[in-house]
């Protein structure tokens, strides 16, 4: 009888799941290409963060440029409200301006027998009220009799023999109210002293 053939051995096959051994080469490309990809992920990281701090210096330019223009528009409408207020007070006053130079007129023409009189003390007495209360609102007078003639706070009604530009003295009473002329006052003016013969040539010509 013929011998049976022994059955061969299977040979031994990896399993499915066992990861082949790559080559050293392909391990090192496989590394080197990982190193190139964080790299450019910094590099892209930086220029986007360059750009938002850019954005940001702009917003931060825009904001204290925004605010500086609130604070000047501020400023400046406190300033028209300031100038608006000053404005309606100088209309009031120089209103009453006119009051107030009837009564120094009534009381400088006062009779020396009636100066005692109750009503004439009344009298005195609101002329000092009013005094108060536009010195209150920031009026004051000018500064005219003995001074130097200044026309930005003196109107010359008339010249007359005396001290060249120098007030001589005040036909109506100046005012200011704060830093500005509410109203200037009249004087009369000092024209200088006239030599024996000029007032001699003067009444030849006469």
């Amino acid at each position: 009888m013929e011998r049976e053939q022994e059955p061969k051995a299977p040979q031994e096959q990896p399993a499915a799941g066992d990861a082949q051994p790559e080559p050293e080469a392909a391990q090192d490309q496989q590394t080197q290409r990982t190193e190139n990809g964080e790299i450019e992920d910094i590099e892209t990281l930086k220029v986007k963060l360059q750009e938002e701090r850019g954005k940001a210096e702009q917003y931060l330019a825009n904001w204290q440029r925004a605010a500086a223009d609130f604070q000047n528009y501020k400023r400046r409408t406190e300033q028209e409200r300031e100038e608006m207020a000053r404005l309606a007070n100088a209309s009031l006053i120089i209103n009453i301006l006119p009051i107030l130079d009837d009564l120094e007129r009534a009381l400088s023409s006062v009779d020396v027998k009636l100066a005692g009189l109750t009503w004439i003390d009344g009298i005195r007495l609101i002329y000092r009220k009013f005094q108060m209360v536009l010195e209150a609102a920031g009026l004051h007078e000018i500064k005219a009799e003995g001074e130097r003639f200044d026309p930005n706070l003196h109107e010359a009604v008339m010249e007359a023999e005396g001290e060249e530009g120098q007030v001589l003295r005040v036909v109506q009473k100046g005012y200011k109210l704060g830093d500005r002329v509410l109203r200037p006052a009249m004087v009369i003016v000092g024209r200088g002293k006239q030599t024996e013969e000029g007032r001699e040539g003067a009444g030849e010509q006469a």
